[in-house]
């Protein structure tokens, strides 16, 4: 192994049940499945914030338009019930189509790169594009302020800003489904890095989600926390740079993370056999992409022994820290494919023959069980 890449420790096995036991039917997954949610949800992110009892969604703006082909847009609030000084903008641009047509939904508003290219390109492949900021529902301002977004609607739980942002994603969804022209039953996320992070994280806790994308997620997202590549993110530094994003628990494993009974494999596996897409930067050091390898290849033995290989993907290009025209184009060809039937012209798999992490074996031994279809 290169001397630039440090394994703290094997990826742990997610067939493994906290008993000892081990997973042997597709039953038994389901059940193992909700108890890595409950470890990881708990611990890594302070769990969930609660489903409202209530979501008014209120049109505030629409545009008809018809260049460069015919589409609406329109402006909604989103407003909880329960807590109306908390709400949320959600944009929506619906192509005409006579049936409705799937969504691809993205948090990342609050940054420049859902551009004029993307939702033209978006558009143009038959979907609809929802858009909402999720600093609107937790801020991002490097401090532990809980006084503004959604935490004083409930100030007795002690979710981190990485479960209120994929709160949000969920919220959307319940407003998708009220929205006429679209279908909420085929729904793509993506996000990019601190999104990415989210986005894992909310097709990984919501089973309405059809495609999930994360894009240079890093630590707390697609990178490993076992498997580290050179100068990339550890516990530790987002401890450190932004630990309002996670759970008070998790700030206990800074500097060990051996201890941790998960990895980001378990949280890849719970989205299983939804699809999955996983794109990432080659020069992205910072977001580990050796270790988002890593992950991929232990989610993977998930999928395989739920017989659902072709759901998930990996995206390997030249480049930094960004999500660019190529990473939107991956994507939405992985959500063609899987929300439209489209057969894609590339591959998924991240072919080692094209990777320069060939040379890399797994970093962990055990393996799907077999014989289970």
């Amino acid at each position: 192994m290169n001397s630039e890449y440090q394994m703290l420790a094997e990826l742990q096995d997610p067939f493994l049940f906290e008993d000892g036991s081990r997973v042997a039917t597709a039953e038994d997954w389901r059940r193992r499945r909700d108890e890595i949610a409950r470890s990881i949800i708990d611990i890594e992110y302070g769990g969930l914030p609660p489903v409202p009892k209530g979501l008014r969604v209120e049109k505030l703006h629409t545009l008809q338009l018809d260049i460069p082909a015919e589409w609406t847009y329109t402006q909604y609030r989103l407003v909880l019930e329960e807590y109306p000084a908390f709400h949320f903008r959600l944009d929506v641009l619906v192509p005409a189509r006579d049936e409705p047509v799937p969504v691809v939904l993205t948090g990342d508003g609050c940054w420049c790169y859902v551009t004029d290219e993307v939702s033209a390109n978006v558009i143009g492949r038959g979907f609809a594009l929802a858009v909402f900021s999720r600093t609107e529902i937790a801020p991002d301002i490097y401090n532990n302020d809980r006084d503004t977004g959604l935490y004083p609607a409930y100030p007795e739980h002690s979710f981190g800003a990485l479960a209120a942002w994929a709160w949000g994603y969920h919220r959307a969804i319940d407003a998708l489904e009220q929205i006429e022209g679209v279908d909420a039953t085929r729904v793509a996320i993506t996000g990019h890095s601190r999104g990415g992070k989210t986005t894992l994280l909310a097709g990984a806790t919501d089973e309405r989600i059809a495609v999930t994308n994360c894009n240079g997620s890093g630590a707390g997202g697609a990178g490993s926390f076992l498997y580290l590549g050179p100068e990339c993110e550890k516990l530790a530094d987002g401890m450190r740079g932004a630990p309002y994003w996670y759970g008070p628990k998790f700030h206990e494993y800074a500097n060990r993370e051996t201890e941790l009974p998960f990895d980001q494999h378990f949280l890849k596996a719970m989205v299983a056999p939804r699809a999955l897409l996983d794109t990432e930067g080659l020069d992205d050091l910072w977001s580990n992409p050796v270790g988002a390898m890593q992950t991929q290849l232990a989610a993977k033995e998930v999928y395989r022994f739920l017989g659902a290989t072709d759901r998930i993907g990996q995206v390997y290009r030249p480049g930094g820290h960004d999500h660019g025209p190529e990473d939107w184009r991956a994507f939405l060809d992985f959500a063609q494919w899987h929300l439209q039937g489209i057969e894609p012209s590339r591959a998924f798999d991240a072919p080692f023959d094209k990777n320069p992490f060939a040379d890399m074996k797994p970093a962990f031994s055990w393996e799907a069980p077999r014989g289970i279809s």
